[in-house]
């Protein structure tokens, strides 16, 4: 595939590996999630070039070819959105169309709010938007869902998880990338196949079916036997901090919005009704990794809500 070649845009304090195409259109930025690259937007960027969008998609900090930084409090809800307006600074552009999946989702649902003004839609693939707990999450999560609870470990035990992913980088994401792996019932609410997380790196992971070609995973080993997982764990580690520190946020998502699930995702639905008053739902038959797995849907549903909601208010 005729990926973008990516180049190094100075933001907010680092470089990020931004991937452009189609230079001229209306401007969306595609965020991806963890443990993935731009790269997982390799099936949306052709097709969004197709219908005249500019395509800007990033490694995100801490992932593929862009900047480490050090230190976990770097890698906070507040630096993250930072790159995204520093980005469009950069670009000399005032507001985009902002699409995400997984950690992605996350950190477009939160540029909504702490940089609206910057921001004319969000389409987000598998988590919804969470209102901001009454209390820490992670103690919440913890208590509910126990030790092994991927979340919690990355941030009882930090860089266990991260270290063990470091050993065996292709085994884990073999695991990891995977159709409707989450169909099967879990013995460990919110684990794979009943098993804490970190054992993808060292087990054969038999359910569903490999979801990447051998090519494609190449490109995702590399970046991480290159980069690491240390930084994107960092992530994970900042949910109470970023809980914290947004106590005074209004939780309401204002921008038109498109939520896409995918049927058999671990991540479930949630009533978004009360905090995202203009929203669009969807549902593909398909696991985690929606717009790898059903690409041609999901350009499908993209593309039409673009055209309907996006387009008029340009």
């Amino acid at each position: 595939m005729n990926f973008p070649t990516a180049r190094m845009i100075p933001v907010n304090g680092i470089d990020l590996a931004v991937y452009e195409a189609g230079q001229g259109g209306i401007p969306i930025v595609l965020a991806h999630g963890w443990p993935e690259l731009a790269y997982s937007w390799r099936y949306q960027i052709p097709a969004l070039v197709q219908q005249g969008y500019h395509v800007i998609a990033p490694d995100q900090r801490g992932y593929g070819l862009s900047s480490k930084p050090a230190g976990m409090e770097a890698y906070d809800i507040h630096q993250l959105t930072g790159d995204h307006v520093a980005l469009l600074d950069a670009l000399d552009i005032e507001q985009a169309i902002y699409v995400g999946h997984d950690w992605g989702a996350i950190v477009v649902w939160h540029h909504a709010l702490l940089h609206p003004d910057r921001v004319l839609g969000v389409a987000n693939l598998s988590v919804p938007f969470w209102p901001r707990e009454p209390a820490d999450p992670i103690a919440f999560w913890e208590k509910m869902l126990g030790p092994d609870f991927y979340i919690v470990h990355f941030n009882r035990q930090p860089g266990v998880a991260a270290a063990a992913f470091d050993r065996h980088p292709e085994q884990f994401l073999r695991n990891m990338y995977r159709t409707k792996q989450w169909l099967e019932p879990s013995a460990n609410a919110g684990e794979p196949n009943g098993h804490s997380i970190i054992r993808l790196a060292d087990e054969v992971v038999e359910t569903g079916e490999p979801l990447l070609s051998e090519a494609d995973l190449a490109v995702f080993v590399a970046a991480f036997q290159q980069g690491g997982f240390t930084a994107p764990c960092h992530w994970y580690q900042n949910f109470t901090r970023n809980w914290a520190t947004t106590e005074q946020v209004e939780q309401r998502v204002r921008q038109p919005a498109l939520m896409i699930y995918g049927e058999h995702d671990m991540v479930r639905k949630a009533d978004m009704s009360a905090y995202v008053a203009d929203l669009e739902v969807h549902t593909l038959p398909c696991g985690h990794w929606i717009q790898q797995e059903q690409p041609e849907a999901t350009n499908r549903l993209l593309l039409d809500w673009l055209e309907r909601r996006m387009r008029p208010l340009v």
